[in-house]
């Protein structure tokens, strides 16, 4: 099954307790089982469980019907399963409870392990609904949003205060970051921050264009310069005097219009293709680029001279996989603005294709990103996306990666042990039986280990 979660057993009986946590860690459950109310008080405060099993005991050793007042106040979202001797008993408490706790189901004893695990499969999948709904609105109250960009990664908010303060400079800014990442959003940002933001703004892609047409685009050319220049027309330095110019993909720029391009950032100066005038602009420049400029630079395919003068301040993005934290956010943020565009009634995801999707490696980053969701709305047929939307690739796809974990130098050996199980149980979703195989160990092994380190 996909969905795991914390089970508390409250039975007397310890064969009982044991069958019944043997038959729900077989379905991958982290189980806890105790005999009295006083441990179950201490189990409650110490980790809030997803499902309580609780038997109602007559002989006053657990005390059911206090238990459930207890833990509404200790675990307030848990979904509760009384074990009761017989239905009356369970619906006279359900009468009772009815709206004073969260959910109440109840069962009759002796308890049949396959319908135990059917309503403890059926309640998991919803608690673990409610804790990633509770995560995510966390989350939210946490990020941080500045003009279109929203993350919670504390790399990209340093990044994102330093572009603040670089924004208010006359420095030109050289953008690094993979294809998707955000550089045309940084670009933009820069200049809507600036004391420029009252004069025009304007991005062009370096890439696929011959010198003679980039020359032209950003310089302006003159009537009968060229066949087809039937009118003097400006270039874009001219159009944004004053303003703020990005050029993306800088790194693909012909070599003989980096030394134009170095002139004018040098001097101001733009002479339109065609004429014999120089002409003066005042333009703040934001390069961007997905190359590695100094690799470039020492390979002879960039100007050294260029790339200092671009290189006066940098801004470098994450790739999508180093802030995978994120992506709950972001996917949720771009549903809103696909149902929004296409006129979908969708407003939600599970949190199984939540985890699907935080699972992919996302080359094209937070573009790629965007593009499936927007798919998966104009496709659905339903309020809520599932893991059935997701495309055909992602379904097929096989590159699970794990989160960015810190380095495991300095740690001992139980330390990184134990890191490596926890991050091996979050990439199969929790489920023990995956881990184990992953792990090259027994159940019985995990089991143990999961005990030992408090990861149950």
């Amino acid at each position: 099954m996909s969905e795991t979660a914390f089970i508390l057993i409250i039975e007397k009986n310890t064969d009982q307790a044991d069958s019944l946590m043997n038959g729900l860690r077989q379905e991958g459950h982290a189980c806890r089982s105790v005999v009295s109310e006083a441990e179950a008080l201490e189990s409650l405060h110490t980790r809030r469980p997803d499902v309580i099993l609780l038997d109602d005991d007559p002989s006053g050793t657990t005390n059911g019907t206090n238990l459930l007042s207890e833990s509404q106040q200790l675990a307030p979202d848990a979904e509760i399963i009384f074990m009761t001797p017989d239905g009356q008993r369970g619906r006279e408490a359900e009468s009772q409870y009815k709206g004073r706790v969260h959910v109440l189901h109840y069962v009759t004893q002796p308890v049949d392990l396959a319908i135990i695990n059917k309503l403890v499969a059926e309640v998991a999948e919803r608690a673990k609904r409610k804790r990633d709904q509770k995560a995510l609105e966390e989350q939210v109250e946490r990020r941080f949003e500045f003009e279109g960009i929203i993350t919670t990664n504390e790399h990209l908010i340093k990044i994102i205060k330093k572009l603040q303060r670089v924004a208010d400079s006359k420095l030109t800014v050289l953008i690094l970051g993979e294809s998707g990442t955000g550089k045309e959003l940084v670009a933009n940002a820069l200049h809507q921050h600036s004391p420029r933001k009252a004069k025009p703004y304007r991005a062009i892609n370096c890439a696929g264009l011959n010198e003679n047409l980039l020359e032209s685009e950003l310089f302006g050319h003159v009537k009968g310069a060229f066949t087809g220049a039937v009118a003097d027309r400006k270039g874009l330095f001219e159009i944004v005097d004053g303003g703020t110019l990005f050029l993306d993909e800088v790194g693909d720029m012909p070599m003989a219009m980096q030394a134009k391009l170095l002139r004018t950032l040098e001097n101001g100066e733009i002479q339109p293709v065609g004429a014999t005038e120089i002409r003066r602009v005042d333009v703040r420049l934001v390069a961007a680029t997905r190359h590695n400029l100094r690799s470039m630079v020492d390979n002879g395919e960039f100007r050294d001279d260029l790339f200092y003068r671009l290189n006066q301040a940098t801004i470098r993005l994450p790739p999508l996989r180093e802030r995978r934290e994120d992506i709950p956010l972001l996917v949720n943020h771009f549903i809103r603005q696909a149902a929004k565009l296409h006129q979908k009634k969708v407003d939600s995801i599970s949190a199984e294709a939540i985890r699907r999707l935080s699972s992919q490696k996302w080359q094209g980053n937070i573009r790629e990103l965007r593009s499936v969701i927007e798919q998966m709305v104009v496709l659905a047929d339903k309020p809520q996306l599932d893991v059935e939307d997701l495309p055909e690739s992602l379904h097929a796809s096989t590159d699970i990666v794990l989160a960015t974990t810190p380095s495991t130098a300095g740690l001992t050996m139980e330390q990184v042990e134990k890191l490596h199980i926890a991050n091996t149980l979050r990439l199969t979703g929790g489920n023990r039986e995956k881990t184990a195989k992953m792990l090259g160990i027994g159940a019985r092994t995990l089991y143990r280990k999961l005990r030992e380190y408090e990861l149950q």
